[in-house]
């Protein structure tokens, strides 16, 4: 065994000792506690906690061995767990809350509190200096100053961050599971600052009881750390840490749920900890035999990870041996431990101990149908789901189940798993139900295959289902991200004819689907539905419409739906004013709606910020915009992001040099540019000699979009200035992040050699070894379209020589020369006045297109003129060298 595994097995048999130390530090902590300052406390006053959602429990093991100690039984729990003492306070609410009390003491508040927490850290260190506490008590403050406390002594900025907060998620429609989240960035902030050790008692410092969330999430810290680092004695440290945690939880009588366990196991699972792993088992057995048949899914796992076939046997024999009720648990789990993993010999054999009817939970059934899916055994599948179908209880899950299997099938396109939904439903004689036709629907929008999604939800109404709400928006937001802006026209008729509910969303949607192929009159024509559907147009309707005249610019158009707002009585809102001033192109404007912002009672939401940024960088007014990023109503969460979009705003109107600045403070704080902001510099820096600081911003990206972007600009950088080395080395890099989209690399392997295609003069050499470097380094063929274009750079340097290189390229790669390759070539005979060649390759040619023969037409007369000769006219003819489409 590993010494590193020693080293943790024998720091977790000291955990009693440790426990001691905890209980001790408890106590001290907890006699501190009750003489926090009034400034925290009334912070904690304000903090809720969501009560926390009990998880789904299996049914407990009553008579099993246990998966640990196999010879004796596991106890029953002789009393109930205490419930979390903070369970009933939910965290944060985003709403209006009371105004807090003036305090007269609260301007040395954070100073007092900041030496009181300094007493804690360095209570137990007789040895520390005072500089040195000096120095941390500076740290602490600075630390106390953070957002999450400093913000609670501003209403008016908290307010505001909270409407902000509010707005965006409304925009979005989906609200999820947030106060979990907030509350984990909160643990994790303090975590960071000031240990976990510390954290615990500053909570309780701050009159707030340590429940299940705080355990847990600094339970989750110490593992990510210790998955970060590479120093085996630093991540033994991390997770000793994390099993201290969790013994702290036991002794408080806390219900250790799978959500508080399931992290750590996993963590030994991927070590190949065994001894780790079963000495944790037994901790959690101790006392609580409700967990153990959970336990057994990841002892299958574990033995999965080390490669044990022995111990894997041993354990589904031994649930085959028995047939109690119990150890249909135990069976449960072992099936889901092998179905993760796909192992098909072991599945089927536990499939035939095993009565599936009788797993209650469906996620655990799709995720056994998905696993046949996979391993595409469809028979088996088919004889499974016939005896949910037979079933009382298990009939109504069958349509779920098909789908399930359907969408495991590995290499299966999304309308080919359609067509096998359909297929087995009819054969299987089931009908489909909602759940698996919105499953269904889910998937292909997560694929972003909207054109099947919309067929499901036609056969679902068909069939006389409803689809809901929620599956509609989903299908319109699809439709968005995959720039299929057309089947508006075709979802809303249906919305009509069937008599579906839509929602306010739903109306936004269409109305922005609409405004994007510029169909005003019917984005208008659905705000006048609006009565008929029983709902009241909204700020975000009009917005879209706004947003839409102002992209094709038509500031009249935009004016004019702010003039309908009003007769409409609908209130503009922040986003609608940030429309506006975003795109005032004079000062006096920029004032004015700013002005009526306000008066409106409008929030100055981050937006507002950066479209003024915009605004008077746009007049020219670049004092002013410096100046916006320092008011002191923008949340503190957001200046990064109001930041970067100043440093936008001045490289996109050339002050790069201010923007460098600017970029420089952000980084100096500890905050990232945003990735917008970061493709700005790229594209406006001064490009001589600045080569090293553009790859330093692009290793700033890790947006994979915005980073397969500024690598493409970088490229095409490298073959301006003819740094051929640094451009292979980004061309490695592309292909490295993206070797499973060909696609994506294709188009930006085209546009490189498009640059170089219409670079004055060319360089037609640096293409080629481009092209070279491609083939031989990073194993891809050339695409036609990346052949087309060297020889239209061949045409424009009249280079005949590299051109025959070329033309034998496409052979190489399996091309078969078509029209475009042979005007390619015939361009290039021409343009270095090889007239015999031309005619010879013009007979080969076909010209049954007339474009074709106006193409050759007008080459004839092109490479005609005298003057061509003499190197005049040349830019003259620049497009006739470039088909429509390649014209830039």
């Amino acid at each position: 065994m590993p010494a590193a595994d020693k080293l943790l097995s024998s720091l977790f048999r000291s955990s009693r000792k440790v426990s001691a130390a905890v209980e001790r530090t408890s106590n001290k902590l907890t006699s501190r506690a009750a003489s926090s300052d009034f400034p925290l406390k009334q912070f904690v006053s304000a903090i809720d906690t969501a009560k926390e959602a009990a998880a789904a429990s299996l049914s407990p093991s009553a008579a099993a061995n246990s998966i640990i100690n196999s010879s004796a039984k596991p106890p029953k729990p002789t009393s109930s767990p205490a419930e979390d003492p903070a369970d009933d306070d939910p965290f944060w609410e985003l709403g209006p809350e009371p105004d807090p009390v003036p305090n007269p003491n609260c301007d040395n508040s954070l100073k007092q509190l900041s030496e009181e927490i300094q007493s804690l850290l360095v209570a137990d260190d007789s040895d520390t200096s005072s500089d040195s506490i000096g120095s941390n008590n500076k740290n602490l403050l600075d630390v106390l100053q953070m957002p999450w406390l400093s913000m609670r002594s501003n209403n008016d900025n908290s307010l505001l961050r909270r409407r902000e907060i509010w707005r965006e998620r409304k925009q979005k429609w989906v609200f999820s599971n947030g106060q979990t989240r907030r509350f984990s960035r909160i643990v994790k902030i303090c975590a960071n600052q000031l240990g976990t050790e510390a954290t615990f008692e500053v909570f309780g410092k701050m009159g707030r009881e340590n429940g299940v969330k705080e355990h847990n999430s600094l339970i989750g810290i110490c593992i990510e750390k210790a998955r970060a680092c590479d120093d085996e004695d630093v991540a033994v440290e991390q997770i000793c840490r994390a099993f201290q945690i969790f013994n702290s939880m036991k002794e408080k009588g806390f219900r250790l749920e799978e959500v508080t366990y399931g992290p750590l196991l996993t963590y030994f699972i991927d070590m190949g900890m065994i001894e780790e792993f079963h000495f944790f088992c037994n901790t959690i057995n101790n006392g609580d035999s409700s967990s153990v048949p959970r336990l057994g899914y990841y002892e299958m796992l574990l033995w999965i990870k080390v490669n044990d076939e022995e111990k894997i046997r041993e354990l589904c024999k031994q649930t085959a041996a028995e047939e109690d009720g119990n150890y249909l648990c135990f069976q449960e789990n072992y099936l889901l431990a092998l179905c993760e993993s796909d192992r098909k010999t072991d599945i089927l054999q536990l499939l035939e101990t095993i009565d599936i009817r009788k797993i209650s939970l469906l996620d655990h059934l799709a995720s056994i149908f998905k696993s046949l899916g996979r391993l595409l055994l469809e028979s088996d599948a088919k004889k499974y789901i016939l005896a949910f179908k037979t079933s009382d209880d298990g009939a109504k899950n069958a349509s779920y189940l098909i789908v399930s299997y359907v969408t495991g099938i590995p290499n299966l396109e999304v309308e080919d798993i359609f067509s096998k939904f359909k297929g087995m439903h009819a054969k299987l004689e089931i009908t489909p139900s909602s759940a698996s036709y919105e499953k269904l629907i889910t998937y292909s929008c997560d694929l972003l295959k909207v054109h099947v999604a919309v067929d499901v939800v036609e056969q679902m109404v068909q069939g006389e289902l409803v689809p809901s709400t929620e599956t509609i928006n989903s299908i319109l937001h699809a439709c968005e991200e995959s720039y299929e802006f057309n089947l508006v026209r075709r979802i809303y008729p249906m919305i009509c004819h069937y008599n579906l509910k839509p929602n306010s969303e739903t109306f936004r949607s269409m109305i922005s689907l609409n405004v994007k192929i510029k169909d005003f009159d019917s984005a208008y024509s659905l705000l006048d539905d609006l009565k008929e559907m029983n709902l009241m147009p909204t700020a975000s309707m009009y917005n879209a419409i706004m947003a839409g005249y102002f992209r094709k610019k038509d500031v009249q158009g935009a004016l004019m739906v702010l003039k309908e707002m009003e007769q409409a009585n609908v209130k503009p809102d922040s986003q609608t004013f940030s429309y506006l001033i975003h795109n005032c192109s004079n000062e006096e404007d920029i004032i004015k709606y700013y002005e009526q912002l306000k008066s409106a009672g409008g929030q100055i939401t981050k937006y507002v910020f950066m479209a003024l940024i915009s605004a008077y960088a746009t007049c020219g007014e670049f004092e002013k915009a410096r100046q916006v990023v320092l008011d002191a109503e923008i949340p503190v969460k957001s200046r990064s992001e109001v930041k970067s979009a100043l440093v936008s705003a001045l490289a996109s109107h050339g002050r790069t040099s201010d923007a460098i600045i600017v970029y420089e403070e952000i980084k100096e704080a500890g905050c990232n540019l945003e990735p917008r902001a970061v493709i700005a510099l790229i594209e406006h820096l001064n490009p001589e000699g600045e080569l090293n600081r553009l790859i330093q911003l692009l290793e700033e990206v890790h947006d994979p979009d915005y980073w397969m972007d500024g690598c493409c600009r970088l490229i095409l950088h490298c073959v301006r200035f003819k740094q051929l080395s640094s451009a292979t080395d980004l061309l490695k890099q592309l292909k490295d992040k993206f070797k499973d989209d060909e696609m994506a690399m294709e188009y930006h392997f085209s546009e490189i050699f498009c640059q170089i295609a219409i670079t004055d003069p060319p360089d037609v050499q640096i293409g080629l070894d481009l092209l070279q470097f491609i083939k031989d380094e990073l194993g891809l063929p050339p695409s036609r379209k990346c052949l087309d274009f060297l020889l239209g750079a061949c045409v424009n340097a009249r280079d005949l020589k590299r051109a025959h290189l070329i033309w034998k390229e496409y052979e190489n790669a399996g091309l078969p020369y078509n029209v475009l390759s042979y005007l390619w070539m015939y361009k290039a005979f021409l343009a270095s006045g090889n007239r015999k060649s031309a005619n010879k390759l013009l007979s080969k040619m076909p010209k049954d297109d007339p474009h074709v023969r106006f193409v050759i037409q007008a080459c004839k007369q092109t490479y005609t003129i005298p003057s061509l000769q003499k190197g005049r006219g040349f830019e003259k003819d620049r497009d006739t060298l470039l088909l429509p489409k390649e014209r830039r």
